[in-house]
């Protein structure tokens, strides 16, 4: 840390209550205490200023108190001087008061005056009276006398000498008659001056404009001048505008197509014209008028106020011929009307130097001896002039809202920003789902998702370019919403095409490998998982590619808010490369709402939130149709063999009791029984899953969106996630396990994927069988009863080798388990709301 300066030290010292506290203070170890070298040297030097300001001060004290020392003795004969005059004072004033006569009363005088002073104001008042009606009674003739004789100027002071008169006038009757004079012989002057105005504004004659102006300022009359001079001025560019009117891609359809010129073409066209006006005008306007800025902003707006149709009216009719893709061509007239913008603040930055200054008194001379010192503060007196009327010219030109009526035209466009961005984003994106699935089956469609992912995500970050050079990123929550419902509605349309049935079906049948040719899948099963597995990789890419364009995203809405920060830190509006009205214009917009800055601030936030949460949702969606796909066919064999198991006759066989229970109702072990054939053929084929695993362990597909897989335990997910975090770091072969709520991948090994795979096809096929294939049994003998328990028994135990616990087999088993009388006497106890027990107790007579 730098050393305090002796001017710090010192004040540390004052707010000290004594030198040793300040010094306990300094000398205590803190993270941000300085260096007692430093301390030192500073102490030093500072004992150094203090000993010469102590000499100074001394030697200054020791000469006052000799200047004190030899002025007071003089002081004594000043005051008795100063006494002696005002006693001789007293005595001539006594003299002169006796010899004065006496006088009237003071408040006698005063009021006599006052009387004197009222007649004489009200003698001038009548006096003034009789000249303005005299002047009156002659102003007619007098003015046709002078336009008679082109006396312009004449004439003009004449009227402005009468109308200075007419407050005279103010409620008496003569009033409306004086003035419909006036107002008609002023008619008659500009009468007499237009067709000379006219040709001299067109001849850029500036010395007679500005006479004229002075003629036209002097009977009230600027305004009319000002129309004069804008409309020549403004005719090339109102004509331009009608005549190409005609040519223009939205106008009327007779004209033919390639005699039609595109808007945003010509508005480059008129812009540039415009800007060669005003470049001519930066000369002519300050020679002819006294207030150039005002005048060229009031031109400005005028010459966009008279365009027919306006500016509005062109844009959204852009909106009728071209469809959402308007939004573009506007986009680009927006960036062409900011250049012209930028090139127009310029000219106005110029023009105020062309004011020209006022007439201010000169000094007088000074001595000699103070002539360097004068002329010093006569240049420091010239440069605060100078600056004083730049800022106040600067004021002027904020406060000048051109700019603002140019870019109003856009504002109603930048306000619905969200909405044409999603009709626009909805046209672009149409494409993406053109070749779906099953459309067109030959395509790869693997490939075909990453390809089409590409343009979706070029065309949404195009989109991000667009709502920033056309509102700056005030429409930023209108952009989230429209991005985010438009990726879903891509997502949801290869979700639906996927999923339109239940299985996925591929031309190019896949063989099985070596060691698994033993299980009972066909070729097309194998097409069917290879199919599946390619699409999960083809999602899970869209997910990065997701997170990507988020991250993009947020950091934009970062840049934002710290903008928006750093700008009312100062005091000002945030709107980067915006001109002053463009910037006011969004500023105090609809756009600039609570949902901006609540979006803005969780931009910010940490940990960060994913933005866009309904593309996220469809991802999942389309995750889980995939898995779900994925693993019907992985159990379809399974699915074909227990869909006869609720069929055999073996469930209402009678068998031999004595092989269930003695006379004497004593248990025999029900795993003396043998597990049915169906049931044994579903365990090896649940036993055989693990070695499917075990080939597909490498492929980071299966570690995709593990939390929409089917039938999966969220509590039995987070305990893998703990699993892996607490062990070695040196795990050979992780792979990234995504879920796609999530912004952070979690790290998941092939073991804990296939754990996840397989708890998830071990809770399916129970609740398959569960929900599904034991509730069609009709009935249960006491040996099919038994035999059943066995199966459960048997099935629970394979289940459980896979890490699946699973509630309602093993109350299928418990309930089945039960004689007669126990399960009579547990119906009577909790029949209500248990499914499983009713279905049981159908089957085996007990209700």
């Amino acid at each position: 840390m730098t050393s305090p300066s002796a001017s710090a030290l010192v004040q540390e010292l004052d707010d000290s209550p004594d030198v040793l506290t300040w010094l306990n203070d300094t000398l205590t170890p803190q993270d941000n205490g300085i260096s007692l070298a430093a301390l030192e040297s500073l102490l030093a030097d500072l004992l150094t200023a203090t000993d010469i300001s102590a000499v100074t001060t001394s030697s200054s004290l020791e000469r006052t108190i000799d200047d004190v020392s030899r002025s007071t003795p003089r002081l004594t004969y000043d005051l008795h001087f100063m006494r002696d005059g005002a006693l001789s004072l007293h005595s001539a004033l006594a003299a002169v008061t006796a010899r004065v006569p006496a006088a009237p009363t003071t408040s006698a005088a005063l009021d006599k005056l006052q009387m004197l002073d009222t007649a004489k104001r009200r003698m001038e008042a009548a006096r003034d009276v009789l000249r303005e009606a005299e002047s009156w009674s002659s102003l007619e003739a007098e003015v046709t006398a002078l336009l008679a004789e082109r006396a312009y100027e004449k004439a003009a002071e004449r009227l402005s000498e009468a109308s200075r008169s007419m407050p005279v006038f103010a409620g008496t009757p003569e009033y409306e008659p004086r003035r419909a004079l006036m107002v008609s012989l002023q008619n008659q002057l500009e009468a007499a001056l237009s067709s000379a105005l006219v040709g001299a504004i067109n001849s850029g004659d500036t010395a007679l404009c500005r006479n004229f102006y002075g003629i036209f300022a002097n009977i009230q009359r600027e305004c009319e001048f000002r129309n004069y001079y804008f409309g020549s001025r403004r005719a090339g560019l109102v004509a331009l505008w009608q005549n190409d009117s005609e040519v223009l891609d939205d106008s009327e359809p007779s004209v033919p197509a390639a005699q039609k010129q595109v808007f945003s073409a010509f508005w480059t066209t008129f812009c540039a014209g415009f800007l060669a006006v005003l470049n001519a005008e930066r000369t002519s306007i300050p020679a002819i008028f006294p207030d150039p800025q005002i005048t060229l902003s009031t031109f400005i707006t005028s010459t966009l106020s008279t365009l027919q149709p306006s500016s509005p009216q062109r844009l959204a009719s852009l909106f009728n011929t071209a469809g959402s893709s308007a939004l573009k061509d506007v986009i680009a007239i927006y960036k062409t009307t900011e250049e012209f913008a930028a090139s127009t603040d310029k000219i106005m930055e110029k023009i105020q130097f062309s004011v020209r200054p006022m007439d201010g008194a000169q000094d007088s001379p000074l001595p000699p001896k103070h002539t360097r010192r004068r002329s010093v503060r006569m240049s420091m007196s010239w440069r605060s002039n100078s600056a004083t009327n730049f800022s106040r010219a600067q004021q002027s030109n904020d406060l000048l809202d051109w700019d603002q009526t140019l870019f109003q035209a856009f504002l109603d466009f930048q306000v619905e920003y969200g909405t044409l961005e999603r009709r626009l984003l909805s046209d672009e994106l149409a494409f993406a789902s053109t070749l779906t699935p099953d459309k067109n089956s030959n395509v790869d469609r693997a490939r075909l998702l990453r390809e089409r992912a590409v343009d979706v995500f070029s065309v949404a970050e195009e989109s991000l370019v667009r709502c920033m050079a056309f509102t700056y990123g005030y429409a930023a929550p209108g952009l989230v919403s429209s991005l985010d419902s438009s990726l879903a509605s891509f997502i949801d349309s290869w979700t639906q095409s996927l999923t339109a049935n239940l299985s996925i079906h591929s031309n190019t049948p896949a063989e099985s490998e070596d060691d698994l040719a033993d299980l009972d899948y066909s070729p097309q099963d194998w097409s069917n998982i290879q199919l599946a597995l390619h699409l999960l990789a083809s999602t899970r890419a869209v997910l990065d590619r997701l997170g990507i364009f988020e991250s993009k995203l947020r950091a934009a809405l970062v840049q934002i808010a710290t903008a928006f920060r750093l700008a009312q830190h100062e005091g000002g509006l945030y709107t980067p490369g915006a001109t002053k009205g463009a910037g006011l214009l969004l500023a105090q917009s609809p756009l600039n709402s609570a949902t901006l800055h609540t979006l803005l601030s969780s931009a910010e936030s940490q940990p960060p939130a994913p933005l866009l949460t309904i593309t996220r949702a469809s991802i999942a969606s389309l995750a889980r149709a995939l898995q779900s796909s994925l693993q019907h066919t992985l159990l379809a064999p399974l699915h074909a063999h227990l869909s006869s198991y609720a069929s055999l006759s073996l469930w209402s066989s009678s068998g031999d009791p004595k092989s269930i229970r003695t006379a004497s109702d004593l248990h025999v072990p029900v795993f003396s029984l043998s597990p049915s054939d169906v049931v044994q053929r579903v365990a090896e084929g649940l036993l055989n899953l693990p070695r499917l695993f075990e080939v597909y362990a490498d492929d980071d597909a299966l570690g995709f969106s593990l939390n929409t897989l089917p039938d999966i335990d969220e509590a039995y997910l987070s305990g893998l996630s703990e699993q892996i975090h607490v062990q070695s770091p040196e795990l050979g072969h992780n792979k990234r396990a995504s879920f796609v709520s999530s912004l952070k991948p979690v790290v998941l090994s092939p073991e804990a994927v296939a754990a996840a795979w397989l708890s998830s096809l071990g809770h399916s096929i129970l609740s398959h069988l569960t929900s599904s294939v034991l509730p069609k049994i009709r009935t249960l003998s006491i040996a099919g009863a038994a035999q059943l328990s066995s199966d459960l028994g048997y099935l629970s135990n394979i289940v459980r080798a896979l890490n699946v616990e699973y509630e309602e087999l093993d109350r299928w088993k418990e309930y089945v388990g039960m004689n007669d009388e126990e399960g009579r006497r547990v119906v009577g106890e909790k029949s209500q709301g248990d499914q499983v027990l009713v279905l049981v107790a159908k089957m085996r007579g007990w209700m």
